[in-house]
């Protein structure tokens, strides 16, 4: 992955990612985000380029790529807008590959087709309104009912709520894994710690309510709903993977998440130092092209400078992962990097487009807004220091 030269079939990818985000995603983009409206034409072109199935295998109707390749269509989408490349990578890496990892045969063969298809789009449901880097405070409760439900088989009977939940309440959400308290775990101790499990929640199932939208500051034209579930019913067979492994579970699909979000970060940082130069090269102040000033010169060489750090980071990380490696310190490095570079470029693009920069008509304005929450989701700036601390053996 450190060879500057991408493989044939990546830089393919690559190329028909960064023609059609600018070509598709780039003139309509803008009045999507102004009206706060879900861009479905551009998740259903996206589908038919089968982006959303490019790490799955052919027989649940993916792509048989690998994360890496996700990761260079996240990077490419995001030089243009992050609310299209945060819908990708939700859909892909948060809803249907728990499913991919730790589904039984018969939920994959029910969900993964039409999720790989972008036809339909799944969330996953882990942060709560007390508990978001602290995920396993979660209050979310679900009970065995061993009464026979309404197909003659036991319910998971699911009360409690969730926070942020992106691609959540779309017209095309198939639906929700949740994570549930299903118990207290057994331990010498005694500590009585919580038995956490993920269960999959279909979208429509009553005791299931999505919320209102929220008013957001940034990714204006992705989706994200607070959840809420009332005695929400769903057999006993929607438990994802093995009961109490839940927590466990989204832990490594955060990892891999991470690494994805830092190639996103990667794309708006990169989108960032595009735009600049460009500009740079017409803007014309006091008497010449601000481009051919040294002050500018070396802010953008800044920027271009830690999109490449950023990139050679997640990059990295990405290589582990398709070797099965460890990868846990990496993603997290990637994540911090990546995103810091996201922010502090927006902000310096922010500065070079002046007055221009502050109108939400200039790519660089969505890309100030959309930046900061980058250094938040999937895990803040502060939980990535605290777990390469950890992996370097500092005290937890």
């Amino acid at each position: 992955m450190f060879d500057p030269e991408l493989p044939a079939e990546y830089e393919e990818l690559r190329k028909t990612v960064e023609e059609f985000a600018h070509a598709e995603v780039a003139p309509v983009i803008g009045d999507y985000y102004d009206r706060h409206a879900f861009p479905y034409p551009l998740v259903a072109a996206m589908g038919r380029m089968g982006l959303f199935g490019l790490p799955f295998p052919e027989q649940y109707g993916g792509m048989g790529g690998d994360y890496f390749a996700l990761c260079l269509a996240l990077e490419e989408l995001a030089r243009v807008d992050s609310s299209v490349a945060i819908t990708l990578e939700a859909g892909v890496s948060l809803g249907a590959m728990p499913l991919y990892r730790f589904g039984t045969e018969e939920q994959k063969e029910r969900w993964l087709p039409q999720l790989c298809t972008g036809e339909k789009l799944g969330a996953f449901g882990l942060t709560e309104p007390g508990g978001g880097s602290d995920a396993g405070a979660t209050r979310t409760r679900a009970r065995l009912d061993n009464a026979a439900g309404r197909d003659g088989e036991r319910e998971w009977v699911i009360s409690g709520s969730k926070s942020f939940i992106t691609n959540s309440g779309t017209d095309i959400t198939a639906l929700v894994t949740v994570t549930a308290v299903t118990g207290p775990t057994d331990s010498a101790d005694g500590a009585g710690r919580k038995e956490i499990s993920s269960i999959i929640v279909p979208s429509g199932t009553p005791g299931f309510t999505v919320e209102s939208d929220y008013s957001k500051v940034g990714w204006c034209a992705s989706d994200t709903h607070g959840l809420s579930f009332e005695e929400c019913r769903v057999p006993e067979e929607n438990l994802l993977g093995e009961r109490g492994r839940g927590y466990a579970q989204f832990l490594r699909i955060l990892d891999e998440g991470r690494v994805a979000i830092a190639a996103l970060s990667t794309g708006l940082a990169q989108g960032c130092v595009d735009e600049c130069v460009r500009y740079a090269k017409e803007r014309v102040a006091f008497g010449q092209r601000i481009g051919e000033y040294q002050a500018i010169q070396f802010k953008i060489a800044d920027m271009e400078t830690r999109a490449h750090t950023a990139r050679l980071a997640y990059r990295h990380a990405a290589g582990l992962l398709l070797a099965g490696k460890p990868f846990k310190k990496q993603a997290s490095i990637a994540k911090l990097v990546a995103s810091e570079a996201a922010m502090d470029n927006a902000r310096a693009a922010t500065q070079i487009f002046g007055g221009y920069g502050f109108m939400n008509e200039y790519p660089v304005a969505r890309f100030y807004r959309d930046a900061k929450i980058l250094e938040i989701g999937e895990g803040t700036s502060e939980v990535q220091r605290l777990l390469i601390a950890r992996d370097l053996g500092l005290p937890a």
